[in-house]
């Protein structure tokens, strides 16, 4: 009778105590694998988002750079140094000129240069360039190219990534008198005493990410235009 007593008392299982304390030991142990993996997925999101802004942003950045370093290009751009013959005068560059709106928020900058193959000495309407940020309406932080006359294309999609923020900054330093190089020297200041203008334009846009918008980047670049431009004659 003793040994039956005491093998009942071994397969009695566990109690109902044991049970709910291993069940609440379970539910925490599940409860923080949860939290760890929805933490992972979190951060995996805002990584994601980061990158996505990052990489928008430096594209749109690279392309400024390099198509605004461009801007003044002229084929026949001899003709505005040299003129040959005593009644010869030096010409005009025709896509000399660079607009640049100053803003905190929403700059717009604009520049030519020629694409002719053979040169017509002419701005057309294909040889206009610039960048702007829309603020409002439908496509508001949309940053956008100017490709031809009134003709603009979109850089970056808002439904990715928002453009808050583009700056435009003309840090171009004093003009350069030329008139030593005058066979008769000229003072700098003098009416038509040549000059050479160094065009320097520092940019700074930033960005937000519509997958999390606490990732929020600012980009700073200082674009040196290739073509000084230059005025008066010797």
């Amino acid at each position: 009778m003793l040994n039956r007593a005491l093998y009942r008392q071994r397969q009695r299982g566990l109690s109902l105590v044991e049970l709910m304390v291993g069940i609440t030991i379970g539910l925490f142990i599940v409860a923080g694998a949860l939290t760890l993996f929805a933490s992972s997925l979190l951060e995996n999101r805002r990584l994601i988002a980061q990158t996505r802004l990052e990489q928008d942003m430096r594209s749109i950045a690279d392309l400024m750079t390099r198509d605004i370093r461009r801007a003044g290009y002229w084929g026949n751009s001899i003709q505005g140094t040299l003129a040959i013959g005593a009644t010869a005068t030096t010409a005009s560059n025709p896509y000399v000129g660079v607009s640049a709106t100053p803003s905190s928020t929403s700059g717009v900058l604009k520049y030519n240069f020629s694409r002719d193959l053979v040169e017509n000495n002419i701005l057309d309407t294909n040889e206009q360039f610039g960048y702007q940020l829309l603020t409002t309406g439908t496509k508001a932080g949309v940053m956008q190219m100017l490709t031809a006359q009134n003709v603009w294309s979109d850089l970056n999609d808002a439904n990715f990534t928002v453009i808050t923020s583009f700056s435009v900054t003309d840090s171009s330093p004093p003009a350069l008198s030329l008139g030593y190089r005058c066979p008769v020297m000229c003072a700098a200041g003098t009416p038509n005493c040549p000059q050479m203008f160094i065009r320097r334009y520092d940019i700074v846009l930033t960005g937000r990410s519509t997958l999390d918008a606490s990732v929020v980047r600012t980009l700073r670049t200082s674009v040196r235009v290739r073509n000084d431009q230059t005025t008066g004659s010797c």
